[in-house]
């Protein structure tokens, strides 16, 4: 009886050049593929669209039935209206769009599973948070400043039937319009980054509303003093300066508080980026 001392031989297929090419990560193919994801997913639809109709929506609503009932409103509403802050209102229904949306692009690989496949096709894993980011700011940059615009112009057609209409020309005006979408790009990227921390859909939506709604409620219950103080760093507050036409003590300046709330996102999507390379998927 004998035994065979050698191992039985593989043939093992030669790539070309090309193939070898083709099988590369790329960051090209990595964004496309998030976009792939993205835009294949029907939640992506529905938040999508629920988010670009409440800017448009919600403010030229505003806008026809401020128009319509001015002659019949108490001088105190009219007091307090403000053509140019509430029109552009439906940014807050559009934020909370943008970060569930945020939310499901990230931490929602995660809850399905899905996130071992997408690691496991690009293992340094860093490319894959910046593709996420990349493709969503970038569409709602692209879709909410025109949508901002077009409903700044309708609403102040609508609002020029009774002569109470703010122009572009005003100082300040153009800047807060494109505001809305430049702070709702900020929003989607600090989802983005919450997401990737949490790894839960629910508590990542939480934290998100928590950071972005709840946060200022609790400052302002503070005493004057302090609320004062705090309100103006916390992340929305701070990112609203840029949508505001006049400022006070109480608020930080346009470019500055936006600049505060980039500088919140930036550190969330720092931790992330840190945890995606030490946790396991």
């Amino acid at each position: 009886m004998t035994t065979l001392d050698t191992a039985p031989s593989i043939d093992i297929p030669s790539l070309s050049t090309d193939e070898i090419e083709h099988l590369l990560v790329t960051p090209t193919r990595v964004v496309r593929s998030e976009w792939m994801k993205m835009r294949t997913l029907r939640s992506t639809w529905l938040t999508m669209a629920l988010a670009l109709v409440s800017v448009p929506g919600i403010g030229i609503a505003i806008a026809w039935s401020t128009a319509n009932d001015w002659t019949k409103m108490r001088p105190r509403e009219r007091l307090h209206f403000n053509p140019l802050a509430d029109p552009l209102s439906g940014f807050n229904l559009a934020q909370l769009a943008f970060g569930v949306l945020g939310v499901l692009l990230t931490a929602g690989e995660y809850s399905a599973g899905m996130i071992r496949a997408t690691f496991a096709a690009v293992p340094k894993r860093l490319p894959v948070l910046w593709a996420k980011l990349g493709v969503f700011t970038s569409i709602t940059l692209v879709t909410m400043v025109p949508l901002s615009i077009f409903t700044f112009f309708v609403s102040q057609r609508l609002l020029s039937a009774q002569h109470i209409q703010i122009t572009w020309d005003t100082p300040s005006v153009a800047r807060s319009v494109i505001g809305v979408g430049l702070y709702l790009t900020v929003a989607a990227a600090l989802a983005i980054g919450l997401g990737a921390i949490i790894r839960n859909v629910a508590g990542a939506i939480g934290a998100f509303v928590g950071i972005i709604l709840v946060l200022p409620v609790i400052a302002s219950a503070l005493p004057q003093t302090w609320g004062d103080r705090i309100n103006k760093w916390l992340p929305s507050n701070a990112g609203q300066a840029l949508m505001s036409v006049t400022s006070d003590n109480t608020t930080l300046s346009p470019w500055r508080g936006f600049g505060v709330f980039c500088l919140w996102a930036i550190a969330a999507l720092v931790a992330a980026a840190v945890l995606l390379r030490r946790r396991d998927a």
